[in-house]
């Protein structure tokens, strides 16, 4: 893991250098000559400094918001880190599901909130990199108003097929498709869940003609999929394993840049040589923009120290999860690319912004 460096913690004016000692009267002297005003300036700024300060911080819960309902990911990497922060912090970090108009509630409401280190947010793919293409006016700039402090992982989605599916493989079950338009069908949640983006840029991407069918969640979905009523369904890696463990599916690619650890003999899209897609949903945590870089590189240091628990890591992983591991640049340009990325391709697909 990279780690950030050390914060320095602003000394007492007693063992402050010279220099700066110097520098506090001067300053103490001008607002004297300025009267009670340049005085009371000078001590609000004296007193938002302290209270700006690592060495201060945090002294009241943090509110962490998951813009979802709970026992998605997004809850989950809230409460393993916020458990794992509040020990290590001694302050309690307080997650709080905001589900709506899918992650736009939850998001919306920490862009919206101080920028002081007691607001933040549980961020991932769908809000901040899908969104910027299925909405034209998603109510914030994922780069404009935010701050990542760190990824911690993700997770791919598997393809899976029912048993009777006439193929094993992408490539065959493309084929087949092409053969026999309108034939087979695919199980979907709503628009701006990854089962529901990938779904769609099968059918683009693979120049097929296979009806989508939308569901109210992911269980429904397995009952009609063992019961052969659907044909298709790409879900969270995680999810699918249960069933393919148990025979009562089969794996046809998976979606991320590496197979998944618990399913190696499923190959990715890229190996298949079908389709050149790679989607990983990835979860992290971000502030609001202008959050004072004490606090943000102080909140960087504990998730860095929380992801070196093993623990932690095998709890964010369930199995089929990807650890990240990024640096500060590294966080920045990905979260760009992603954004870049998804806009494209969901325009490429046909997905019109609401």
């Amino acid at each position: 893991m990279l780690f950030s460096p050390p914060f320095h913690v602003p000394s007492s004016p007693q063992t402050q250098p010279l220099e700066r000692q110097k520098n506090f009267k001067n300053r103490l002297k001008n607002a004297f000559k300025k009267g009670p005003l340049g005085l009371c300036i000078l001590l609000m700024g004296s007193c938002l400094s302290f209270a700006q300060s690592p060495s201060s911080y945090p002294n009241k819960p943090i509110q962490v918001v998951a813009p979802s309902t709970a026992g998605g990911g997004f809850d989950l990497v809230g409460r393993v880190l916020g458990v794992k922060l509040s020990e290590q912090m001694g302050q309690q970090f307080v997650v709080e599901n905001k589900p709506g108009s899918g992650t736009l509630v939850g998001t919306q409401t920490i862009a919206k909130s101080p920028a002081d280190g007691y607001h933040i947010l549980v961020g991932g793919l769908s809000n901040m990199a899908l969104n910027m293409g299925l909405y034209k006016q998603p109510g914030y700039d994922p780069i404009n108003d935010f701050i990542p402090l760190r990824l911690v992982v993700s997770h791919s989605y598997t393809l899976v097929g029912t048993k009777s599916l006439p193929a094993n493989n992408l490539k065959d079950l493309l084929t087949y498709a092409k053969a026999n338009p309108g034939k087979l069908n695919i199980g979907s949640s709503g628009p701006g869940s990854g089962q529901f983006i990938l779904a769609t840029l099968l059918r683009s991407l693979g120049n097929v003609d296979i009806l989508q069918v939308p569901y109210k969640g992911a269980q429904p979905v397995y009952m009609d999929l063992i019961a052969g009523r659907v044909d298709l369904f790409f879900d969270n890696s995680t999810t699918t394993r249960s069933y393919l463990e148990a025979g009562q599916v089969k794996g046809i690619a998976v979606s991320s840049r590496m197979r998944a650890p618990d399913a190696p003999s499923i190959p990715t899209l890229k190996e298949t040589g079908a389709m050149d897609l790679e989607m990983e949903t990835w979860f992290g945590w971000f502030v609001p923009a202008k959050t004072p870089m004490p606090i943000v590189e102080k909140l960087r240091s504990e998730i860095d120290k929380a992801m070196s628990n093993p623990e932690v890591r095998t709890r964010l992983q369930q199995g089929s999860g990807r650890i990240l591991q990024m640096s500060t640049s590294e966080t920045d340009a990905f979260i760009k690319s992603e954004v870049s990325k998804w806009t494209q391709l969901l325009k490429q697909a046909g997905i019109v912004p609401e």
